[in-house]
């Protein structure tokens, strides 16, 4: 016997762990690690991953199950991911299941579905009688049919319905007889009918019918040379075949030769041909032709970069490296050389880029270069889309994917390389568990297959930054829980030599003085009437959607808030109302104030809704294309966006942090940031950090080609160091002043943080079971060691939002550098903990290494 572990589908701490099952004889050979089955688990059949195979039990033999079925002729996971997995529940402090779960696409994910048949042996109302399944007394033969003592007829017509459909889901059947749930659960519970519980996908493969030629070329021949010359559509169609080797599509085969199904189906009849349905990948690039490019000539620097990374994917040495380089630098080329060459070293690369930077110019750049070998994985994507691009992956029918964080755990093989572009970018950190963070997902697999990782940007992550450096501020960068140091490369040039934009930075307070109460200041607003009047494109920041930030009265100072969360909020002007943008709440915007019924209620504060508004006020005539969450949730709308601006059918692109990244467009000269304040508020030590990312990358959106640009930045806070630093492109000086304010105040790059963040309805219980929690792991780390905790703990304090959808939000957060000692305690904590919890439903969530502290 051979025995398998699997990990089945019941995210809970008592099942947090390997269960054993025996493989049948008949499953012998199709159950490998990684593989999905469905097994036994108590009543039910749920889903489970293998992730592990042995020989011997290690409990009773005979009490071990067998497992049900497998889902897939080939295992979706490859040992790789579930090793993998194991790692990521360890370091992320979440279920096994979970980590597993995150690996496969959505497609794939369990849906448990009822279903209701006739009890075994039943054929026939007449031989349930026969086979003894009722109660005695429920039913009784006359010979000429059946006799039920109570509902006759109804019984009578569920079963037969029954017997005649076979398994039926429940709901269907609930719905075909309404008003007979009763009924059917007492044919349940006396044995005239049994449920089941099936596992299905949440999507299946798209099948077309497609048309296969006779492999016998000599009988198709010979069949020709007896058609009657009447048979002309049959002739054709065998032409076509005997001239095309290749399986053709049925619909494709008609629309080709213009002819009808039936005479196709005739020839079926008669063997010259076989019609069956076969696969078909769903394209979401189905039409759409991308003009192949070739390598460039590499500028100096780059040469550098790729003869470095070159290197090591020659040598098939594990190393990360940071490529800094300026916006404009050419870091993209460098990707697609290095890509080629790990290609022709007959391995595959992955190129993870932020949600909002995939942008349609982006996808054609790499398919452009390697065309139907580059796999797309992003949310834009309808569900069946993103599953057969994961499927040609995982059949190893393209070498490249790209796409947003998850396309890190594409079913690849044979990794060779893994790019990170922008990889500052807090959108690589997952907020629903498992919160993995990808770049160090990404540095874990490249282990395991000796890949290089590439992780690119402008302005890098001070961690990331830090790591790159033998010792800064007098602290070694190494830190004891032992994160491989990063090889820094740099490219400070724009390709071709070109400037960088010019910077001006506008006092919004001076404007204020001068009587401008407009929100584009008088240089701005030049710079944009200039733009227009040389037919050149403008692109503008404003990093919020909506109309206005908030709506208050001025007449007692009422804000409209969301009764569910503590949280202002924001009017959105096309749909009339106030909305949510945490928990989705929505009501009509108010024509009196509802505390004191004063008239004089206002919106405050702008969004990029009244800035789309306040253009064409100003500028009569203007063209602007809105860019924001709002515009953008249509299928395609991204791209049918941006290939508007390209095609210079709009002279402003206006929006979030969407229009920040990744494009490159010849004809602008002007970028203009509305308000560079926005982030620099927020309750977050890397708010600074964040503003001086955004503002660089932004900024580098001008004068990439043969225009000169230039930025306007308006800021009511003008002399932060952040906003100074960014319109100097002076990355470095920014590091050196953010890293001695870090290192001041102890946080992250010279230590680790985990965020322990509490919920509940009342605020009592929550303050209780939050300060004992902290207590007990301030005990947990004097007791770690001798003389100096191991870790801080800080709190427990109300969240900077203190309620979300009616919950009440306490925080807790836990400083250390020995990453084993304190995820440990945390966990050692938490399981410690879970019965005081579970009668109060209060909820938890752990957040290692947190990119966002709201």
């Amino acid at each position: 016997m051979t025995y398998a572990k699997v990990i089945v589908d019941v995210p809970s701490k008592e099942t947090n762990r390997p269960y054993d099952y025996v493989i049948p004889p008949k499953l012998s050979g199709w159950v490998e690690i990684g593989s999905r089955v469905g097994v036994p688990f108590g009543p039910r059949i749920l889903q489970g991953f293998v992730v592990g195979l042995h020989q011997e039990a290690e409990v009773d033999a005979a009490r071990i199950k067998p497992i049900a079925e497998v889902s897939d002729s080939e295992p979706p996971l490859t040992p790789e991911l579930v090793k993998l997995s194991r790692w990521m529940s360890k370091t992320y402090l979440c279920h096994d299941i979970t980590a597993l779960q995150a690996m496969i696409p959505g497609a794939l994910k369990a849906k448990y579905e009822r279903y209701i048949q006739a009890a075994e042996g039943v054929t026939s109302p007449q031989s349930a009688v026969e086979h003894g399944v009722f109660a005695g007394g429920e039913m009784t033969g006359n010979g000429q049919g059946i006799l039920f003592e109570s509902e006759t007829l109804e019984r009578e017509s569920i079963l037969r319905y029954v017997i005649a459909k076979g398994p039926v889901k429940t709901e269907q059947l609930l719905l075909k007889f309404e008003g007979q749930a009763t009924l059917i659960k007492q044919m349940l519970l006396s044995g005239q009918l049994t449920e089941a519980q099936v596992i299905k996908d949440r999507l299946s493969q798209k099948k077309v019918l497609t048309v296969y030629p006779n492999e016998n070329k000599n009988e198709i021949r010979a069949y020709l040379d007896k058609l009657p010359a009447n048979a002309k559509r049959q002739k054709d169609v065998l032409d076509y075949l005997l001239l095309h080797h290749e399986p053709v599509k049925l619909a494709d085969l008609l629309a080709e030769l213009d002819l009808s199904a039936s005479t196709v189906k005739s020839l079926a009849e008669k063997g010259m041909l076989i019609i069956r349905e076969a696969d078909e990948f769903r394209n979401p690039y189905e039409g759409r032709d991308f003009t192949p490019t070739l390598p460039m000539l590499l500028t100096p620097q780059q040469q550098i970069a790729y003869d470095a990374i070159r290197q090591d994917l020659d040598d098939r040495i594990h190393r990360t490296y940071l490529l800094q380089g300026v916006t404009g630098s050419g870091k993209t080329e460098v990707y697609l050389q290095t890509i080629q060459r790990t290609l022709d070293a007959g391995r595959e690369a992955i190129v993870l880029v932020p949600e909002i930077s995939l942008t349609p110019q982006m996808v054609e750049r790499f398919k452009g270069r390697f065309g139907d070998q580059v796999a797309v994985l992003h949310s834009r994507l309808s569900q069946g889309e993103r599953y057969d691009e994961w499927r040609k992956i995982r059949a190893g029918q393209v070498t490249v994917a790209i796409g947003a964080r998850s396309a890190i755990f594409a079913p690849f093989t044979k990794i060779g390389l893994i790019i990170i572009d922008e990889e500052h970018e807090s959108s690589y950190k997952q907020e629903e568990s498992p919160k993995y963070h990808a770049k160090r997902v990404a540095i874990e697999r490249a282990c395991a297959h000796d890949a290089v990782v590439v992780l690119g940007s402008a302005t890098p992550s001070l961690e990331t930054f830090y790591q790159t450096k033998s010792d800064l501020h007098g602290v070694p960068v190494r830190l004891s829980g032992g994160e491989p140091a990063i090889r820094l490369i740099t490219m400070s040039e724009r390709v071709a030599g070109r400037p960088m934009p010019e910077v001006k930075i506008v006092d919004l307070r001076e404007e204020l003085k001068a009587g401008n109460r407009s929100m584009f200041s008088r240089e701005l607003y030049s710079a944009i009437e200039t733009r227009l009047h040389k037919k050149e494109q403008t692109v503008l920041l404003l990093n919020r959607r909506g109309y206005s930030t908030f709506v208050m009265c001025r007449s007692c100072g009422f804000v409209a808030g969301c009764p569910h969360c503590d949280i202002s909020l924001t009017y959105h002007q096309r749909s009339r109302n106030l909305r949510c943008h945490y928990c989705g709440y929505a009501e009509r915007e108010p024509e009196v104030c509802p505390d004191c019924k004063s008239e004089h209620i206002r919106f405050f504060g702008t969004g990029t809704q009244k800035v789309e508004e306040e253009l064409g006020k100003l500028f009569p005539g203007i063209r602007v294309i809105r860019m924001d969450v709002d515009t953008t949730t249509e299928k395609g709308s991204h791209e049918k966006w941006l290939t508007q601006f390209r095609n210079k059918e709009a002279d402003v692109l206006l929006g979030t942090q969407m229009v920040a990244k990744g494009l490159d467009f010849p004809d602008v000269t002007l970028v203009g940031v509305i308000a560079a304040d926005t982030v620099l508020n927020l309750p977050d030590f890397r708010a600074g950090e964040k503003t001086f990312q955004l503002l660089t990358q932004v900024a580098g959106r001008a004068g990439r080609h043969h225009l000169p640009g230039e930025v306007v930045i308006q800021s009511y806070s003008p002399e932060h160091y952040s906003i100074e630093h960014a319109s100097r492109h002076d990355y470095d000086s920014f590091v050196m002043q953010e890293l001695g304010m870090r290192k001041e105040r102890g946080y992250p790059p010279y230590c680790r943080l985990i965020l322990i963040t509490m919920s509940h309805e009342h605020i009592p219980v929550l303050v209780q079971i939050g300060e004992a929690l902290a207590n007990t792991l301030r005990e947990r780390a004097g007791a770690a060691r001798e003389g100096e905790p191991s870790f801080e703990v800080m709190g427990p304090v109300a969240s900077p939002i203190p309620r979300i959808k009616d919950r009440y939000r306490f925080q807790c957060m836990v400083k250390y550098r020995e990453e084993s000692a304190a995820i440990e305690a945390v966990k050692a904590v938490l399981a410690s903990f879970e019965s005081r919890v579970k009668p109060h439903k209060i909820q938890i969530s752990v957040d290692v290494d947190p990119q966002i502290l709201m």
